[in-house]
């Protein structure tokens, strides 16, 4: 059954950063939300786009030739096989949405390499 999901009450559910938490699954795809603090790793994803939605906070998304830079209300798709660095100068609060398939740390596997949990 459709259920309303409040996204504030969802992100004080916990702390840690670069954790991401599912709150949705539509379309083989799952809906995340994370927060994000430092920087994380060079990575890509070779079969997954990855979308950020910047909630709360300011994300810089670092790309071989060029950086962007997400504000609060804006989001950016990183196409398949894109290499990126996330960054976040600040807590920054994100929904991801991305393939039920998609590792958050792509063909990096590493200490940083999480399964996300269900909220």
């Amino acid at each position: 059954m459709p259920e309303v999901i409040d996204l504030v009450s969802k992100f004080a559910l916990f702390s840690d950063h670069w954790h991401p938490r599912i709150i949705a699954e539509l379309n083989h795809s799952h809906v995340k939300l994370a927060k994000l603090h430092g920087e994380f790793i060079w990575h890509k994803h070779e079969q997954e786009d990855e979308l950020f939605w910047v909630v709360k906070g300011s994300l810089q998304i670092k790309l071989r030739d060029r950086d962007l830079i997400v504000g609060e209300g804006q989001l950016v798709v990183i196409p398949k096989g894109v290499e990126h660095l996330p960054v976040a100068a600040e807590e920054t609060l994100v929904v991801l949405i991305e393939p039920v398939s998609t590792v958050n740390t792509g063909d990096a596997r590493s200490d940083r390499t999480r399964e996300p949990d269900w909220l």
